[in-house]
């Protein structure tokens, strides 16, 4: 059997570019994986980070009402209560800061993005919060003070401070 040279070669350079390839298509599959766990990741380091400012509320009552009461008559508080206020004012901000970053950065999913961004709408408003805000907006990033900045208020306006219909106890 004569084999062409130019046949052998031609037959080489298909079964290596088949190779190549079948190469990218693996590598963009992996890329997609990383990918796609890096945002699931990412999804719940945020949920976690919520979950840990609102903790302690949740296990300690006199924390809770602080931040209830905080929320919507500041002045009702002690100044060490308003104190405490801001502490938790702060982190709360700061998670919701990271939710957007990484909504920005297409690590957040839209649907859950969306839900977090109806919840930070009702509280931003709360007169509280928009205290602290009005006060502390330089400790955040320009594009997450933007953000805020440009919120709707919702329409009936509910935080925990709210949300029962309870006036201010």
């Amino acid at each position: 059997m004569d084999w062409n040279w130019d046949a052998i070669s031609a037959i080489s350079q298909l079964v290596g570019s088949i190779a190549v390839v079948l190469s990218v298509l693996y590598l963009a599959l992996q890329v997609h994986q990383s990918t796609r766990v890096a945002r699931l990741a990412t999804q719940d380091a945020a949920a976690t980070a919520l979950r840990e400012v609102t903790k302690p509320l949740m296990e300690n009552a006199d924390l809770e009402r602080i931040w209830r009461v905080g929320l919507e008559d500041i002045a009702a508080l002690s100044v060490e209560e308003r104190a405490r206020f801001f502490h938790a004012a702060y982190q709360f901000l700061k998670a919701f800061e990271t939710i957007h970053f990484h909504y920005v950065y297409g690590l957040m999913d839209r649907q859950l993005f969306e839900g977090w961004h109806g919840l930070l709408r009702h509280y931003i408003v709360a007169p509280g919060m928009a205290h602290y805000w009005k006060l502390r907006p330089d400790i955040f990033s320009e594009r997450f003070r933007n953000f805020v900045d440009s919120l709707e208020p919702p329409t009936n306006q509910r935080t925990v401070g709210t949300l029962f219909g309870e006036e201010r106890k």
